[in-house]
């Protein structure tokens, strides 16, 4: 009899962990879905005024939310503009599609940045950003936070 309950003991055991398994195996098996692949021709961009400039530059977001996050955007600058010395409180990192673009820490010499050249801004390192004159500028930058302007001169008042 001690035999015959604790087989019995065994296969009731054995029968409570197989279950579980034994259901999931017949529900359906849960679909990942694939990551897919993302393109924008120039024409499907949204351009929008850029909050910092906003008769000066504008922005076409490409992934993410510039307003909450991290985000990936295109910024074009109209030619001859220059935004005062500005800090961001993200990491930025750009390069230049357009234009050349010019670029100075606080109290360096601007720096010219042809097509294709590449800029990282730490957050909150003061600086100068302008277009030169001749033709407007685009740059595709990806931001490790959301999209701010603190002009220098804030932090003073």
């Amino acid at each position: 009899m001690r035999i015959l309950s604790r087989s019995a003991l065994a296969l009731c055991t054995c029968l409570a962990v197989a279950s579980p398994a034994l259901a999931a195996d017949k529900k359906p098996a849960a679909t990942k879905a694939k990551p897919a692949l993302v393109t924008m021709s120039p024409d499907e961009l949204t351009w929008t005024p850029n909050p910092a400039a906003p008769d000066q530059v504008s922005m076409a977001t490409v992934w993410g939310d510039p307003a909450k996050g991290p985000h990936g955007a295109f910024h074009k600058f109209k030619a001859g503009f220059t935004a005062p010395l500005h800090s961001h409180s993200s990491d930025i990192r750009f390069a230049v599609v357009s234009g050349t673009m010019t670029l100075a820490s606080e109290g360096g010499s601007a720096k010219k940045l042809p097509v294709g050249s590449y800029a990282f801004q730490p957050h909150g390192v003061k600086h100068v950003t302008g277009c030169e004159a001749g033709s407007d500028c685009v740059i595709f930058a990806v931001a490790a936070g959301k999209f701010d302007f603190i002009a220098a001169d804030a932090k003073k008042k």
